[in-house]
């Protein structure tokens, strides 16, 4: 295996296609891409999905929530990815644990 195939392509330098930058490998593994600006993740204990929300949308979703303090997913409300009610959690940083 050559080129872009096999062990070059999981731990070789990244690959340009055209002037823009491909990332590939382990940078690609373990990168988080930038949160954007007015937005919070909403990590479901349900489905385990972390879905990127706005700061707005967030804010109906808690009127209708429950908060119980000291757990790990502290907020019972409707998640915006499976769209149940579950335990979820609310954080500022990327979708990265």
């Amino acid at each position: 295996m050559t080129g872009a195939n096999g062990r070059s392509a999981l731990f070789g330098p990244p690959v340009t296609d055209g002037g823009a930058q491909r990332v590939d490998g382990r940078q690609a593994l373990f990168s988080a891409p930038p949160r954007r600006l007015g937005t919070v993740v909403v990590e479901c204990s349900r489905c385990d999905a972390r879905t990127p929300t706005p700061v707005l949308e967030l804010g109906t979703r808690l009127l209708l929530s429950l908060w119980v303090p000291l757990r790990m997913h502290s907020r019972f409300m409707l998640c915006p990815s499976c769209r149940r009610p579950a335990w979820t959690r609310v954080q500022w940083r990327t979708l990265l644990p």
